[in-house]
């Protein structure tokens, strides 16, 4: 027998097998041919698990009206054909990821009247065939920003009576073909965040029923406001600015002095600061602020010392108390709301005149400086000149002893044991960096 007889045999005995599971079906099921389709029927059949054993050519498949509880992963591997999977009125609260990722030729599905609050959206991103989605009557509060990027051919969304509070801005920008979508009877949060919705939706040719019900729960004086008559709100994505303010100017510190960053944040509504800190030992991540207006730890943010390392507190300043060579590195302040972030930082660098520190990065801020760039001062804040990121250079005192008398501490009038006038050895510098 030659290699092409037995390549001929091998593939009949393939189509043997496969017409054999062809006739298969679970046994609650009824499977047959209707209009051209294979048809899987098992609905109302009181099913707890998707069961197995599906003809591999099945095109629609129906587990509506059964006690679902979750689709896990892989729960549709038999049935690489399926056009067609509805699995409406179950009790379904979880589709773990993968469970829909071999249905590459699915075109509807519906996955309305369950419990469904924890979904794997990355489910969707293989579904590039899909033309319409059922999600209604469920418990989602969240859709990624992301959930739709593959859906181009999608027509119709329903995603009306769940616990929506937010929509990402851009989520339905992917469904160029998206014709009728419903989304009405959510609990919208009206802040910021939602009005760019309120936007896209009265300028948009897609088709949404029922705006009359698509309406703000909170905040309470807005209750049972429709979008579409929102009045416009004072918007702004966030704006920073990382200014240094030395805590003796015109002196020359020591190690173990007080650093003080302030990060001017601006934003409606009100930005969240964070503050991101990378120094020899670690990065350190705090959200502002992580004490009281008297420097002590707040109860959330309390750890071994009442006094936190890096100070935080709600005006935007940050304290480093005892700062020292452990303390040198990168220093970002980070502000976030819903319309956007931005981020601002500075490098702060600890040397003693005559070190390499001074050399490399004096001779960057001589070399800028001779191009009109560096720094300026105004009210003794050290400010950028530039966008770009900063670099603090302070230099400390050779001649003062650690018994010197700390910064600040003189009498009114007297300069301190040990403290030089800052032209004479003290030097603050801010410059861009390349």
């Amino acid at each position: 027998m030659t290699s092409g007889d037995r390549m001929q045999e091998l593939c009949l005995l393939c189509w043997a097998v496969l017409l054999g599971l062809g006739q298969a079906c679970p046994e609650p099921c009824s499977c047959g041919e209707k209009y051209g389709f294979q048809i899987a029927d098992c609905a109302y059949r009181d099913l707890e698990a998707v069961p197995p054993g599906f003809p591999g050519n099945v095109t629609t498949l129906s587990l509506s009206a059964n006690w679902l509880p979750r689709l896990p992963e892989g729960a549709f591997r038999e049935v690489p054909l399926l056009q067609s999977l509805w699995l409406a009125h179950n009790k379904i609260r979880t589709v773990a990821a993968g469970a829909l990722a071999s249905l590459g030729h699915l075109k509807s599905l519906d996955l309305s009247h369950n419990l469904l609050s924890d979904f794997a959206w990355s489910n969707l991103h293989s579904l590039s065939a899909l033309q319409l989605l059922k999600m209604d009557s469920n418990e989602l509060t969240f859709i990624p920003r992301d959930a739709f990027r593959s859906l181009h051919a999608l027509r119709s969304l329903q995603l009306n009576h769940n616990r929506l509070y937010t929509l990402a801005e851009g989520t339905f920008a992917p469904l160029t073909a998206l014709s009728h979508l419903q989304i009405n009877n959510n609990p919208f949060e009206c802040t910021c965040g939602i009005i760019w919705f309120k936007t896209w939706a009265l300028t948009t040719a897609v088709s949404i029923p029922e705006q009359d019900n698509v309406t703000c729960t909170s905040p309470p004086v807005l209750k049972g406001t429709p979008l579409n008559r929102l009045l416009p709100l004072p918007c702004s994505a966030p704006l920073v600015q990382l200014t240094y303010q030395p805590s003796q100017d015109g002196a020359e510190l020591r190690p173990g002095f007080v650093l003080a960053l302030h990060c001017d944040v601006e934003g409606q509504p009100p930005p969240q600061l964070h503050w991101h800190i990378q120094t020899p030992d670690g990065t350190v991540k705090i959200t502002s602020p992580n004490v009281d207006a008297d420097g002590h730890a707040l109860p959330a943010a309390l750890a071994a010392s009442s006094q936190p390392r890096f100070q935080a507190f709600a005006n935007g300043s940050l304290l480093i108390p005892n700062f020292g060579k452990l303390e040198e590195g990168t220093y970002s302040c980070l502000a976030t709301n819903e319309l956007g972030s931005a981020e601002s930082s500075v490098n702060v660098a600890l040397a003693t005149p005559g070190e390499g520190g001074e050399d490399v990065l004096g001779r960057r801020f001589h070399s800028k400086a001779a191009e009109g760039k560096g720094c300026y001062t105004v009210d003794n804040e050290v400010q950028p000149s530039g966008p770009e990121d900063n670099v603090v250079i302070i230099y400390l005192s050779r001649t003062g002893g650690l018994d010197a008398a700390v910064a600040g501490e003189g009498v009114s009038g007297q300069q301190p044991p040990g403290l030089l006038l800052l032209g004479q050895s003290l030097l603050l510098l801010f410059f861009t960096s390349f």
